[in-house]
């Protein structure tokens, strides 16, 4: 198998980098009519800087509402309006699932993709996958599509100004890179891109990990007053560079399949990904029985920064055989990523994990 390593063609972040936009359209070579995909905070917060920016470069600009869930109905509405304004270009603006949208879109018309993430909340931003949800909220499908974005524009200055929780969340998506990473290359798994991975995309597996351990706090301080600083413009780029180019393109495993396992239980939707993951991460510890002080650095970790690190954290409260029966089902379902560790997991086994996971999250037993 050959090793294969993919990154967006151009990663611009910093301050006010939406002041940007029209000019780095122009620098890649676009031009004509831009279709913006954008959630109402990032309309109402951004919507005159669009303008202006897109227009002293000549671009004329046609903006989507996006409504929340990123379903294959809402993809061929987008796909609808790219092709009626006749867009070269399709920017997704706000959380993951209205770039995911974008992306599927931009996709299948075969045009150009920018990202420009309004939140720190995923690593969506720098892949070429788009997650598709059911009206319900459950997982539908990966879509994985042949390139990554032209451009990912991440405006530090907006991200500092969502709320705390939303970039913990983006922690707890970060937080599984280098597990799963390390996962695949011990399994031999086949990447999201196809390949085997690379050094590299152990490398910054790794340090997404460690700039996570270091800055987390800090960066978390940063956003409860507003302010940009060194911190947090090194965790935004773990949250988003780091932890997108070392997902794709070294793979995930078990923790993201936990989370898609978490989703048929109706009172995890109103968690976000991150936090999902971040549970799914310590059951994959567990799963694969790695050592107290690894699982204990983790959950120590996630205590400090606020994400969950039990059933109840992520809404499961009282959870009874069925239910666990029935995330596990899901979690091990034919095609998923849990299938990239390195034995076979059974619906059984991974019961246990939960439970494991669970037990020792929810103890009061010193973690030093």
């Amino acid at each position: 198998m050959l090793s294969v390593f993919s990154s967006p063609g151009r990663y611009v972040q910093g301050p006010d980098a939406t002041d940007a936009l029209g000019s780095e359209l122009k620098y890649l070579g676009f031009g004509g009519t831009v279709v913006i995909v954008a959630s109402n905070s990032a309309t109402r917060n951004l919507g005159e800087v669009w303008k202006k920016s897109l227009g002293q470069h000549g671009f004329n600009l046609v903006v989507h509402q996006f409504p929340g869930e990123c379903t294959a109905e809402e993809v061929q509405r987008i796909e609808a309006l790219a092709r009626k304004s006749g867009s070269q270009v399709i920017v997704g603006a706000g959380g993951g699932k209205a770039i995911d949208a974008a992306r599927a879109a931009a996709a299948a018309l075969d045009i150009g993709f920018v990202s420009a993430p309004t939140l720190a909340s995923s690593d969506a931003p720098c892949s070429a996958l788009s997650v598709i949800y059911n009206m319900d909220g459950t997982v539908s499908e990966y879509r994985i599509f042949k390139r990554n974005p032209d451009l990912v524009l991440v405006d530090t200055c907006v991200i500092a100004k969502a709320p705390p929780r939303l970039l913990i969340s983006g922690m707890g998506d970060a937080l599984a890179t280098w597990f799963e990473a390390r996962t695949c290359a011990a399994s031999k798994a086949m990447n999201m891109r196809g390949g085997a991975s690379t050094r590299s995309a152990l490398t910054l597996a790794e340090l997404c990990y460690k700039t996570l351990l270091a800055d987390g706090v800090h960066a978390i301080n940063a956003v409860k007053s507003g302010k940009v600083n060194d911190a947090l413009e090194r965790l935004v780029e773990a949250n988003t560079l780091l932890s997108g180019l070392g997902f794709e393109s070294s793979g995930l495993a078990a923790a993201h399949a936990v989370h898609n396992g978490l989703t048929v239980m109706p009172q995890t939707r109103a968690f976000y990904h991150g936090e999902k993951v971040a549970f799914g991460v310590l059951v994959q510890l567990k799963l694969e029985g790695a050592p107290d002080h690894e699982f204990n650095e983790v959950l120590t970790f996630s205590r400090s920064v606020g994400l969950p690190v039990t059933l109840a954290g992520v809404g499961v409260k009282d959870a009874t055989n069925a239910d666990l029966m029935s995330i596990a089902t899901r979690t091990c379902a034919p095609g998923e990523t849990i299938h990239n560790e390195p034995f076979t997991v059974s619906a059984e086994m991974l019961v246990e994990a939960i439970r494991d996971a669970d037990s020792h999250a929810d103890s009061d037993a010193d973690l030093s």
